[in-house]
C-alpha cells in the first residue's frame, strides 16, 4: 500500500477517488492572479502528485485568471484515466484582482467552455457552482437560477456532475430539488467548525465534503495548540490538520495546495499519519 492509499476512497462524481486530492490555487500568482514565479515548478509539482497517487484535481479557470488550467493541461494532458477533474464557476476576476460574481446563465455557460478549452477536455467530470453571496463565509441567498443554467449545461453533455461551493445546509438542500449534488466544497478545518451539523448530513447521503484553507482562521492561541501536538508527534501542523480531518468524517475529501514539491510530499504523507485519542481530544478542544 502507498502512503496515500492509508487515507482511504470515497466516491466523487460516481468516480472514487483517494481521500487526499490536490488543490491547484496555489499555482497562480500572488493573491491567485497572474502567472506563477517558477512555471516550471508548478508544472513539476503537478506531475509528482499524480506519480505519488493523486487522482482528484480541484482547479477554476477564474484562478489567474486562466492560469491554473493552462498548466494543468500543460503539465497533464493527455490525462490518465483515472483522474478526476473539478472545477468552479460563478465567480470573474476583475483587472484590480478582485472576485465578482458571475451568476447569469451566459456567464455560466462562458465560463464552462473556457474551462473546457483551457484544460483540453470535451466534458466536465464535476463543476461546483460557488455561490458568491457573502465573500467571507457562506450565505443564504436564491440559487435556483444559476443552478438551473447549470443543470442545463448538464442535459447538454458538457458537464457529468454539479456540486456547490460556499453553500448552506438550506441551499444543499435547495440544490437537491434541481439536480443531484455530488459534493460540496467550504471552508472548514480545526478551528472553524461552523459545518460540522452539515457535514453529517452529508454523510448520511453519502455525499463528500471537501474542506479548504485547513489552516485558515486560526487564532495564535489555537496556533500554539497545533504547533504543541505537532512536534510532540514530530510531524509538520499541517500534517496534523489533514490527518485530523481525515479522521473526522468518512465523507472527507481533501484538496491541500501548494507550489513547492516538498510541502506536496508533506501533505500526502498525512495520509499515514494516525492520531492517538487524547490527541484528538486536544484537538477537537481548539474548536
Amino acid at each position: 500500500m502507498t502512503t496515500i492509499e492509508k487515507a482511504g476512497t470515497f466516491t466523487l462524481g460516481g468516480r472514487p477517488v483517494k481521500r487526499i486530492g490536490y488543490g491547484a490555487m496555489q499555482l497562480a500568482g500572488p493573491g491567485v492572479f497572474g502567472p506563477p514565479k517558477d512555471r516550471a515548478e508548478a508544472v513539476a509539482v503537478l506531475r509528482e502528485a499524480v506519480e505519488l497517487g493523486v487522482d482528484h484535481i480541484d482547479t477554476s479557470d477564474f484562478y489567474g485568471p486562466h492560469v491554473t488550467n493552462e498548466i494543468i493541461r500543460e503539465a497533464l494532458h493527455p490525462y490518465p484515466d483515472d483522474l478526476v477533474i473539478v472545477t468552479k464557476i460563478g465567480a470573474v476576476r476583475g483587472a484590480d484582482a478582485s472576485w465578482n460574481p458571475a451568476f447569469s446563465a451566459e456567464a455560466l455557460t462562458q465560463a464552462v467552455h473556457e474551462n473546457l478549452k483551457n484544460l483540453g477536455l470535451d466534458v466536465m467530470e464535476v463543476v461546483n457552482l460557488r455561490l458568491m453571496f457573502d465573500p467571507h463565509a457562506p450565505a443564504e441567498g436564491p440559487i435556483e437560477e444559476p443552478l438551473t443554467a447549470l443543470a442545463e449545461l448538464q442535459a447538454k453533455g458538457l458537464v457529468k456532475h454539479i456540486g456547490l461551493s460556499h453553500a448552506t445546509s438550506r441551499q444543499v438542500a435547495e440544490g437537491r430539488k434541481i439536480c443531484e449534488i455530488a459534493c460540496v466544497q467550504n471552508m472548514y478545518n480545526i478551528a472553524n467548525r461552523n459545518d460540522d451539523p452539515l457535514i453529517d448530513e452529508l454523510a448520511a447521503s453519502g455525499t463528500p465534503f471537501v474542506p479548504y484553507f485547513p489552516l485558515g482562521g486560526f487564532t495564535p492561541l489555537q496556533f500554539d495548540t497545533l504547533n504543541a501536538v505537532a512536534a510532540k508527534l514530530g510531524v509538520k501542523p499541517m500534517q496534523v490538520a489533514l490527518a485530523w480531518l481525515l479522521r473526522r468524517s468518512p465523507n472527507m475529501v481533501l484538496i491541500p495546495g501548494t507550489s513547492s514539491r516538498t510541502h506536496l510530499r508533506e501533505n500526502i504523507d498525512a495520509a499515514g499519519l494516525e492520531l492517538p485519542d487524547d490527541v484528538m481530544a486536544d484537538l477537537d478542544a481548539i474548536g
